[in-house]
């Protein structure tokens, strides 16, 4: 099986862990941005691996779950109106707003339908004509790309009963707000390795400058993440604060210039709310004006509102790496997979999930 198993070698894994125990003399805590790379870490039980001095935290590198409370609301209001069709990822459908989701709005008889790619909205909108198709688009800069091909697409068509709703987000202002906080424990990053394959990883440069951090490049699976643990180390040992790119499969420093510039061509720069976290200025995309006619924000005229989270839910607290989620008093009780209180336990990139899915049973033993 070439380029799987050998990136799961049990050999080679037990060779890295050993560098890393030979490299560290200090405590380092070291984040891992993207919640992918989280259900890897746990999966394959990389945290127990390591020596005592390495701690690893969980960032908020899962779209899902930071998309604001707001959003999702906004997303109930137009999949609940008639002469709609509303579709989205999987992911998108459990997610709970205030007092229910969107699998919820569909059992009320709402039309509401998983899609794989945006484009296939696109397409329900050309066969369906007389009803507005919106497509939730959430995500980092790894999903625009595909998002903007949709809304030029459907620019290109003429397409009158089909819009975006825009949700998007950037990681870079995001690592920068954690790192600006006065409580900030961390000392490394493990940097996304599919967000820098489409933008590179220039951002990232004035950033481990600016706040003394090493960020390393690296993929998801179990090779890549302790590949990608070991340089950090190693350059947090050395004093070394730099971008190092451990993903040369698939990164480059410039990013995937075509990808960047459909992106540059349909959205802008705008200040986006984090679901748990708050505003982080210039940290989402939001639809050009000359693409305004596709924004669904615009076109249903929908208001600004203030949503409060659900008191027992802490996962703001979870998505900045300041508590895990075994510390909930609600976790694996009240908020499980099939009743979550956050977008942490339902997404399949969720912290709160990969604990669940990988550690109640051996926590509970």
């Amino acid at each position: 099986m070439k380029y799987l198993k050998e990136f799961r070698d049990y050999n080679l894994a037990q060779s890295i862990v050993r560098e890393i125990n030979q490299s560290v003399t200090k405590p380092w805590t070291i984040m891992e941005i993207c919640g992918g790379q989280t259900h890897t870490i746990l999966k394959y039980n990389i945290d127990d691996l390591l020596p005592a001095k390495i701690t690893l935290i969980h960032g908020p590198g899962c779209p899902v779950c930071v998309t604001p409370l707001e959003m999702i609301e906004k997303a109930l209001l137009i999949a609940s109106k008639e002469n709609v069709i509303f579709t989205s990822f999987g992911d998108m459908l459990r997610v709970p707003g205030v007092k229910h989701d969107l699998l919820t709005i569909k059992a009320n008889g709402g039309d509401v339908r998983m899609v794989y790619s945006p484009l296939d909205a696109v397409h329900i909108a050309e066969k369906n004509k007389n009803k507005m198709v919106v497509f939730f688009g959430v995500g980092f800069e790894t999903t625009a790309p595909a998002n903007a091909m949709a809304i030029l697409t459907a620019s290109k068509k003429n397409l009158k009963n089909f819009s975006m709703l825009c949700a998007h987000v950037l990681v870079p202002p995001a690592v920068e707000a954690l790192l600006s906080g006065f409580n900030s424990s961390i000392n490394g990053f493990l940097a996304a390795g599919h967000v820098c394959t489409v933008m590179g990883y220039e951002e990232y440069i004035p950033i481990a400058e600016k706040y003394s951090v090493p960020i390393v490049v690296t993929g998801f699976e179990p090779i890549d993440i302790l590949y990608g643990l070991l340089s950090c180390v190693q350059l947090l040992e050395k004093n070394k604060f730099v971008v190092e790119n451990r993903y040369l499969r698939s990164v480059r420093k410039e990013g995937n210039l075509k990808a960047k510039e459909v992106i540059n061509e349909v959205f802008e720069v705008t200040d986006r709310k984090w679901r748990g976290i708050g505003l982080i200025p210039l940290s989402g995309l939001k639809i050009r004006d000359k693409y305004g006619d596709l924004d669904a924000e615009k076109i249903f005229e929908l208001d600004e509102k203030i949503v409060e989270e659900s008191e027992l839910c802490i996962a703001g607290q979870i998505l900045q790496g300041q508590k895990i989620p075994p510390q909930c008093v609600a976790f694996g009780k009240e908020c499980t997979p099939e009743h979550p209180l956050g977008a942490p336990m339902v997404s399949s990139e969720g912290a709160c999930a990969a604990y669940f899915h990988y550690k109640k049973l051996r926590m509970e033993n």
